[in-house]
C-alpha cells in the first residue's frame, strides 16, 4: 500500500497544531490570570470609592442635622428676642405711662406751690403797701395835728389850758 500523507495544519505554515493550543492555552491563562488581578484591583477601587460615597453622605447627613439644629436654635432665639422686644416695648410703656402721670402731678404740685409763692408775695407786697400806708397816714396826721396846734394854740391858750389841768388836779 502506498503510504497516505497527511497534511497537518499549521499557523502560518510554520507552527504545528499542538504550539497553536499551547500557545492559545498560556494567552488565555495570561488573560484570566491578569483579569483576575485588574477585576480585584477594580473591584477594590470601586468598593473604595463606594466607602468614600458612604463617608461623604454621613457627613452630608451629619452636617445637614447640624444645620437643622442651628436653625432650629436661631429660629428659637428670634422667637425669644421677639418676646423680649414685645415685652421691653410694654415695660416702656408702662415706664413712660408711670413718668407722664409723676410729671403731672409734679407739674401739679409746682403749680400749687408757685400759686401759694405769688400769694405770699402779694400778701406781703399788701402788707408792706399798708404799712406804708400807715406810716403815711401817721405822718400827715402828725404835721396836721401839728397845723391845727399851732394855728389854733398860741401862748396865751398854752396857759389857760395849763391852767385848767393844775385847777382840775
Amino acid at each position: 500500500m502506498t503510504e497516505e500523507h497527511h497534511v497537518e495544519p499549521a499557523l502560518l505554515g510554520i507552527a504545528p497544531p499542538a504550539a497553536v493550543v499551547s500557545s492559545a492555552m498560556i494567552v488565555l491563562l495570561a488573560i484570566a490570570f491578569f483579569y483576575a488581578k485588574a477585576h480585584k484591583k477594580i473591584a477594590g477601587g470601586l468598593d473604595a470609592r463606594i466607602a468614600e460615597i458612604k463617608n461623604q453622605l454621613e457627613e452630608a447627613k451629619r452636617l445637614r442635622a447640624d444645620a437643622e439644629a442651628l436653625r432650629q436654635e436661631y429660629a428659637d432665639k428670634i422667637a425669644n428676642a421677639e418676646k423680649d422686644a414685645a415685652a421691653m416695648l410694654d415695660h416702656a410703656r408702662t415706664e413712660a405711662g408711670v413718668i407722664v402721670a409723676k410729671a403731672e402731678t409734679d407739674a401739679t404740685a409746682m403749680v400749687a406751690r408757685r400759686e401759694k409763692m405769688a400769694e405770699e408775695k402779694i400778701a406781703a407786697a399788701e402788707r408792706g403797701v399798708m404799712d406804708e400806708l400807715r406810716v403815711r397816714a401817721a405822718q400827715a396826721s402828725a404835721a396836721a395835728s401839728a397845723d391845727l396846734i399851732a394855728r389854733n394854740y398860741g401862748a396865751d391858750a398854752d396857759r389857760t389850758m395849763v391852767d385848767q389841768a393844775i385847777g382840775s388836779i
